[in-house]
Order: C-alpha cells, then structure tokens, then sequence
C-alpha cells in the first residue's frame, strides 16, 4: 500500500512522515537549507502481520509545487491530508483536498497535526472546520486524528489505523491488466546503468522482462536488469508498490518524469483523449470548450485544450459550472500515454488552481464526429463498471465492429482473452496472428442482408457480369467496415450458401449460367484464338470467322462465358481470357508501384504493354470500372484494398 501525505506548506508532513518511519524524507541540500520539501520524498514502515512494507510518498506543500504533488498523488492508494492545529484551513490544503477529491481517492484519514501547539477548544474549532471542509469530498467519510510528532500523541492510533488499512490491500487481487510504473525520478547509478522510479499502477514485473518506455513517441524496448520494491531487493514487483527498476537498453536522457514503463502489448500514445470530468465546486468560473490547461496524467503533465461534449446524460452543452460533471474530449499539444480508468486532473493555464478532474474512457478520441449521438454511444458503454461489460456494450452499439485488440490495449489488458470470452456466442469474429476484431449479432445481420442486397441491385443492373470484385463490393456495400471483419463476413456468408466466390468475384448463387454442350464446344474452339490474340484482344466477329460459327452464336457463348468470369468483356465485342487480364493487370501493379502516388498514367502503361494509345485506354478504364484502379484526374491510381486477380494463378 501506497500512503501520500497532503496539505499546506510546513503543516508537518515531512515531520509525521519521521515520526512514523524514523526517514526524513527531505534528502536534497536546497530542502534543508530552506526546511522544505521541495521534491517527492519516500519512505517506508514494516507493519506486524503485512508480508509487506507500506509506503509514504511525502508531497511539497508549496503552491508553487502542486505539479509536484500530483505526480506523487496520482499513484497513491491511501490518502493523508494535514491540517496543522495553530493553522487551521489553508490555500493549499483545500487545492490537495480537491485534487486527492478529483483523483477519485476515498481512502484516507485527517491528519491535524502539531497537536501540542493546541488547547482542547482550540482542537474543537480545527476538527470541525476540517470536517464542514471535507463534507462534499471523496474523503467526508474519513476519520479525523489530532497527532504531535513532538510528543507522541495520537501516533499510535494513526499506525494502528494504517495497519488495518494495509491489512485490507493486501488482500486485493490481482485485477489481470498489464505492468505500468509511472516513472517519477530516473537516474544513472554505478554497475546499474539507468534507473528509473515510480509506483506501480498495475500488473506484475520481473528480473528479465522486455519492456517499453511510452510516453510522446514511438515506445522504446528496453530490459529489466535487476528490481527493488518498497526499498527492498525483489525479483517480481506487482501493483501498489514503490519500485526502482534498474533498465538495460535505455539511456537516462530518453527518460523522463512523466513517462511510463510498461508491458510492450499495451504502450500507446495519443493527443486526443475523451474522458468524464467532474467541476470542483470550489472553482468560480464555469469550465467552456476551448479553455486551455494543464492536463496532469500519472506522474507527468501536458499542456491541451478542453472540448466539452456533454453534460454526462447525452445533452450537448459547451460549459460546466462548478460541481457540475460531464464528458470531455482533451486535446493536447503534445502525445501523451493514457488508459482507460486513468485518472486526469485538469489546472488553469496559469497553473494557480486545480479545476476538474475525473477518469478516462477513451485515450483514442476521434478527431471529428465526437458529439455525434452514436460517439455518444459509445462513450456510455466505455463507462460501464468492467471489462466484460465494456466490451457488450460496445458491440452493441459498434455497426462498423470492434478492434478487439485496440481495445484490449487501451483497457491496460496483456491479451486479448479476457474481451474475447464476453463475446456472445454469435457475434462474427475474425481473428489472427495481428488481428482481432468482432462485430455483434444485430449489426451482423444488418451488414449481411446489404450484401445480399447490393449483389442483386447489381446483377440487375449488370446482368452480363458475375459479379463486383470482393473489393468493389465492399466499397458498395460496407465501406466503414474494417477489412478483416469484411473478410470474415464474406466467409461466413459464403460457408452458409448465401454467396458464391469465383476467383475474386463474388455473386448470388443463383447468378450465372451453365454452358450448353455447344456453348461448351464453342468456347473450345475459340479459345486458342482468345489466348493467340494476346494484349490486343479478339473481337467477336473474327472469333465467330475463325470458329465457323454464326456471330451471334459466338456473342451468346462469350456472354455467358463472361458472366461465369472465364472471360473479360473489355469493350462492346472485345473479349480477353482470364489469363491475359492477369498479366494486363499484374503489369498496372508494376507500373503503379514505381510511382510515389501508387498511379500510374495512359502513356506509362502503353509503354509497358506496347499497346496503342487508345487500346491501352480502354484497358485502363475497363480496371477502373472492376475495382483495380480509380480515376483520379488524368491518372489511374491503384487501390491499396483491390485483391483483384491476385489469386488467380498466372
């Protein structure tokens, strides 16, 4: 258990923190010189009966150093705010009331300290403006303790007290999501190399482990080389410690306060954030979209904008008042790791008071549509109580599917089991080496009866074709739809019969034709002719000509042809095997792969084909009109999502 002392400069923080651990906290010259703390300060106390130590992180009480405070406040689990006897209430004891209040912390006790400096009615008048101070906080519940560190009083019921508390935590268990430290200090130390310090907000590390530093960039690998816990050596930390990880693979100056260690399957980064934020009711001024802050994030803290969204009940607004809470996007100017349940607190531009706080829901907001009623959605099922909830809940309202993996990241998840075993029995699921992804029962359905839909609109209208490539039908059916999940809807519907695959087309079942014993003599005829005529293609009349056949006859043979995706209709009349469009199609790759932009142009590919101008047009345009290319001005440009031809054998 982590134990974070609060309060107003020199109300006996650093004092109770000696007085219970027999450690002075205060370890830098400057903090002697000026009887402050200026930096976060550790100690540690063996509690009889809890295999482990509990911590103290001790927090400058300077308002100057709130920054300060909330790096070591973000990580603690049990909270002590101090108020000393001759002082009472002060600045800064009601700012670390509010952003011990904003981080969501309930466990804790009131510290009024230099109790000896105190007469009993004097004593009276403290714990009761305490108490009227505390009533609308996270902490009104907690118990009030009067204690000297100069005499001893009231010591021995504040140890018993956090010994009942750390009794409690130890039993906690282990929630299942991933390692993350919030690194607070990181240094250099002789036969260790890089040393960083925080505590751990989940998961378990050991000696050996491959890691990564997150914080505003790509995350860099790193090894655990040796471990210290609660100021012991280890050789697995778990969360709720204070732990110094000795790191190979890293130098000190890619490190520092405010990033995090954590298990690689989840670092990530991002500048939009959507989270729940609560006004602290002792601010004066409404919170507005717009309004530039500081947005404190673990140990570190980044400068960003706030957009409000709504007012937590789906009601678009662009204001908070104080008390008052809602949900957020923050936008900030720098990337920053976050996950969901991490706790954020919001301070003014000028960094002189603490304004909101709350928990994330999203680290990866969408840069537009994020007051959309279905972002809205969405946002209500990410705040649900668990994991397996979350994931129900966004099914539910996700018509384009979930990224199963994405998500399991950003819950702070190691693997995506966990979400996978929420999944209802029918929900549609594709997964892989790289992917998981799923999309639910109602939105399954929905997206299979528009495929089935758009195939016969399609047949329809193109009557003479199989059918749209799986891509071009993608693009007219399902277009938000991820690819592995329209992968994986294509197989379902097609292991059900609904659809039928020929190469890269996709048609009903009941499309197409059956050739004829003469349709099938004919096509035996002409098809030598087909092969011989090369990129030039042969022309219905000459393939009736050579096949001694009527050209009606030939033209219903080749439509039929064509319509089974043996052939290719370039132009009225001009037909092409299905060999030589692949080698047609295969040489625009080529050509478009050498272009920056991925097109390529009529004059590139007549070259490569040594076709005329106009026949290489009309090839151009006839992978156009099937989904390989797309016109963009007087280029041709290849889409990246087109599998057409490529698995067809050459």
């Amino acid at each position: 258990m982590i134990v974070g002392t609060a309060g107003h400069i020199d109300h006996g923080k650093t004092t109770l923190v000696r007085a219970l651990t027999g450690v002075d906290t205060d370890r830098l010259p400057e903090e002697k010189k000026r009887g402050i703390t200026i930096e976060l300060g550790y100690a540690f106390m063996d509690v009889p009966g809890v295999a482990e130590r509990v911590g103290f992180i001790d927090v400058p009480g300077h308002e100057r150093l709130v920054h300060t405070m909330l790096a070591g406040a973000s990580g603690i689990d049990h909270a002590l705010l101090l108020v000393a006897a001759d002082d009472g209430v002060m600045p800064q004891t009601r700012e670390h009331l509010a952003v011990l209040s904003l981080l969501g912390l309930a466990q804790g006790a009131i510290v009024i300290t230099k109790a000896d400096r105190a007469d009993a009615h004097r004593l009276a008048a403290v714990r009761a403006e305490v108490q009227a101070l505390v009533a609308d906080s996270s902490l009104a519940a907690a118990p009030v303790l009067a204690v000297s560190a100069a005499t001893g009083q009231g010591l021995a019921e504040l140890q018993a007290l956090l010994a009942q508390a750390a009794r409690a935590h130890a039993g906690r268990a282990d929630d299942g999501r991933a390692f993350r430290l919030a690194i607070d200090r990181a240094f250099t130390l002789d036969g260790a190399g890089t040393v960083v310090t925080g505590t751990v907000h989940a998961g378990t590390v050991a000696v050996g482990d491959v890691l990564a530093i997150a914080s505003g960039g790509p995350a860099l690998p790193v090894r655990v080389r040796s471990l210290h816990a609660q100021n012991r050596a280890v050789p697995r930390a778990h969360a709720g410690q204070r732990c110094a990880v000795a790191l190979a693979g890293v130098a000190k100056d890619l490190v520092q306060r405010g990033s995090w260690l954590v298990a690689t399957a989840v670092a990530l980064h991002s500048q939009r954030i959507d989270a729940q934020l609560r006004v602290w009711p002792g601010e004066t001024r409404a919170l507005r979209s717009g309004t530039p802050v500081h947005v404190h994030l673990g140990s570190g803290a980044a400068m960003g904008t706030v957009a409000i969204l709504d007012d937590g009940q789906g009601r678009q607004c662009d204001a908070l008042a104080p008390g008052e809470s809602g949900r957020v996007q923050l936008l900030l100017h720098a990337p920053a790791a976050a996950w969901h349940g991490d706790r954020v607190v919001l301070r003014d531009a000028a960094a002189s008071r603490t304004v909101a706080g709350g928990a994330v829901l999203d680290p990866h907001g969408p840069v537009r549509y994020r007051r959309t009623p279905q972002r809205l959605s969405e946002l209500d099922a990410l705040g649900q109580p668990d994991p397996t909830a979350r994931v129900q809940a966004l099914l539910a309202v996700a018509p384009q599917g979930l990224d199963i993996q994405r998500l399991a990241a950003a819950q702070g998840l190691p693997t995506v089991d966990a979400l996978l075993a929420a999944l209802p029995a029918d929900a549609l699921l594709q997964r892989d080496a790289s992917t998981a992804a799923a999309l639910g029962t109602l939105h399954r359905q929905r997206a299979a009866h528009t495929v089935l839909a758009t195939l016969g609109n399609f047949h329809t209208s193109q009557p003479e074709e199989l059918g749209p490539d799986a891509a071009r039908l993608r693009r007219l059916a399902c277009p938000r739809l991820p690819d592995a999940l329209w992968r994986a809807l294509l197989a379902d519907l097609r292991a059900q019969g609904h659809i039928g695959v020929r190469g890269a087309f996709v048609h009903l079942p009941d499309h197409g034709v059956r050739l004829s014993a003469a349709d099938e003599r004919i096509a035996q005829q002409a098809a030598p002719h087909l092969h011989a005529a090369g990129f030039e293609g042969a022309w219905a009349r000459d393939l009736a000509r050579l096949c001694a056949v009527s050209e009606p006859l030939m033209r219903g043979t080749l439509s039929r042809l064509a319509q089974l995706g043996e052939v290719h209709q370039m132009v009225r009349d001009l037909y092409y095997p299905q060999a030589t469009v692949q080698r047609l199609a295969a040489l625009a790759r080529q050509v478009a792969a050498a272009s920056a932009q991925q097109s390529l142009t009529a004059a590139a590919y007549r070259d490569a084909t040594g076709l005329g101008r106009k026949r290489a047009i009309q090839v151009l345009e006839y992978l156009d009109r099937i989904g390989l290319l797309r016109r963009v001005g007087n280029e041709h440009r290849l889409r990246a999502d087109s599998t057409l031809f490529l698995d067809v054998a050459a």
